[in-house]
């Protein structure tokens, strides 16, 4: 049987395309390697009564324009959101909260610096004007180095005319502040030092580099599109776990025809005369396709799948200098109870994200233990507890805790990350401990994931959770290499939908959605 479109990977991305080509009225296939949908945006039972958002465990940038599209919340997809946006607890035993309501918020940095809470009000100004005018460019296809549509050059000249539309110094600001250090941006503004680490540990949130680092201004605006969060990332919490997203887009792919089959390894994509024409799986099966869409990486897509000998030197140059480098390791627990935070005065506390970064000084060490090979001795820690907002995903009084640690090197200077698996674990539930001082009597079991599982169990290449590092080299029409910014390849009926695509990574269904339009538009020619 031959379809208009095979998708390889039921990642969130891969999802999206596949139910937005299926709603356009296309015989849509989805392939995908393990017997979990999601990716790395999944739901999985690690542990009898236990379910983890083994990956992601945020949907915040998933863009309301697509769950609008595609009908998501008739097909089940249901949205959570927690009073608290951050809550920071300190060595001395107090914490630092950020509120999603603002007055809140102020009122709560106001306790540290009357300063800091005065400017505060106009920095949230700036930085909702600087979101809405980045946020213009998440739906759009990069411009073409080649040659330039009609339709490309309106769509970006609207996106020009929302930014020139700031006003003079916003749009002044706009252009000064991409290419900032997060640190020279927030330190501008602020005095405190456990304001400027919450606000701060966003920008570098899966990347290979400090706060100190050029361009992370850029990806502390990335992470706050679409929030109304008290000045920390955008944050949504999914009931029944990240997986009910990718349920949700599942559902709705198959309400309009799309088959989507689990197990079902890719091991090739076939070709003939420089053009895609189906997939060979592990099983020895062949099935005939008019597009082929891969949502996985750039790397894997071009050397796993189809073979460098069949691209020209400049281009398989260009993908081998990708730069993914993970950077991120993560620890599941289930514990019998609620643990005990520093300065947590309820429950509620502990219901949005818990964030250890004391300072930027803080998360600038932590960088510097992991660029020379080890992983940070004092991480920066990004905790959540879901089942304080979602009972369903841990037995009853019970409860379900992800940690995600920065910074964990891909390449460690020595030995190896199945040796230092464990090793690691313990590394972090110590350094918790200090904020978290009964945690270690609660915890029932235990996973450790290191930026080698990303690689082997999920795909991620050298465990980046971003498909490719998003440096400012690595953006609009130079992602995944510039040239091929616009989810084509050099092979013709072959596509990209993945993070390692325009705007990047995060769960936004962005890229997804983005390379369906452009694969629509191929098809009806």
């Amino acid at each position: 049987m031959a379809y208009d479109a095979i998708i390889i990977g039921a990642g969130h991305n891969g999802l999206v395309t596949a139910a937005t080509l299926a709603q356009a009225g296309k015989h849509v296939l989805v392939l995908e390697r393990r017997n979990t949908l999601g990716g790395a945006a999944a739901t999985e039972e690690i542990f009898p009564g236990f379910k983890f958002n083994t990956g992601a465990h945020d949907a915040g940038l998933f863009r309301s324009e697509i769950i609008a599209a595609l009908q998501l919340e008739e097909h089940g997809l249901q949205m959570m959101k927690s009073h608290v946006a951050a809550f920071a607890p300190q060595l001395d035993g107090s914490a630092f909260t950020l509120w999603r309501d603002e007055q809140k918020t102020r009122a709560e940095i106001a306790r540290f610096s009357k300063a800091d809470a005065e400017k505060f009000p106009p920095f949230m100004q700036l930085l909702h004007k600087l979101a809405h005018a980045l946020q213009s460019l998440m739906l759009l296809t990069p411009p073409s180095l080649a040659q330039h549509s009609l339709e490309e050059l309106f769509s970006w000249a609207l996106a020009g005319l929302k930014i020139k539309n700031l006003g003079k110094h916003e749009m002044m600001e706009f252009l000064r502040v991409l290419p900032m250090t997060a640190a020279e941006f927030l330190n501008e503004w602020f005095e405190n030092n456990a304001l400027k680490g919450v606000l701060g540990a966003t920008s570098v949130a899966g990347s290979m580099q400090g706060p100190q680092a050029s361009g992370t201004a850029f990806m502390l605006l990335y992470h706050y599109l679409g929030a109304a969060n008290g000045g920390f990332k955008a944050s949504r919490f999914v009931r029944g776990g990240m997986g009910q997203l990718a349920t949700a887009l599942a559902n709705a792919a198959q309400a309009h025809g799309a088959v989507i089959r689990t197990a079902a390894e890719v091991a090739q994509i076939i070709h003939k005369d420089e053009k895609a024409c189906g997939v060979l799986l592990k099983t020895g099966e062949e099935i005939s396709g008019r597009a082929i869409i891969s949502n996985a990486d750039a790397r894997r897509t071009f050397f796993d799948l189809l073979s460098a000998p069949n691209l020209g030197p400049t281009f398989v140059r260009r993908v081998r200098n990708l730069r993914y480098r993970g950077t991120t390791a993560k620890v599941n627990l289930a514990l019998s109870g609620l643990p005990r935070f520093n300065g947590a005065e309820s429950d509620a506390h502990l219901s949005g994200h818990i964030i250890i970064c004391p300072s930027l000084e803080y998360l600038e060490r932590a960088y510097d233990d992991a660029k020379y090979g080890g992983y940070s001795q004092q991480p920066y820690l990004d905790i959540v507890i879901p089942s304080v907002l979602d009972s369903s995903l841990a037995p009853s009084g019970q409860h379900v805790m992800s940690i995600t640690m920065q910074y964990a090197p891909y390449k460690l200077r020595e030995g190896n990350w199945d040796e230092h698996r464990e090793r690691l674990g313990d590394h972090i539930l110590n350094s918790l401990a200090h904020y978290a001082p009964n945690l270690k009597e609660l915890m029932l079991h235990r996973q450790v994931l290191t930026p080698l599982d990303w690689e082997r169990e999920y795909g991620l290449t050298e465990g980046g959770e971003f498909h490719g590092q998003m440096g400012l080299d690595q953006l609009l029409f130079m992602r995944p290499i510039a040239g091929f910014g616009q989810y084509r390849t050099p092979i013709e009926n072959l596509y990209l939908c993945g993070a390692d695509t325009h705007p990047g990574g995060g769960v936004t269904g962005a890229p997804g959605y983005n390379a369906a339009r452009e694969v629509l538009k191929d098809l009806r020619r």
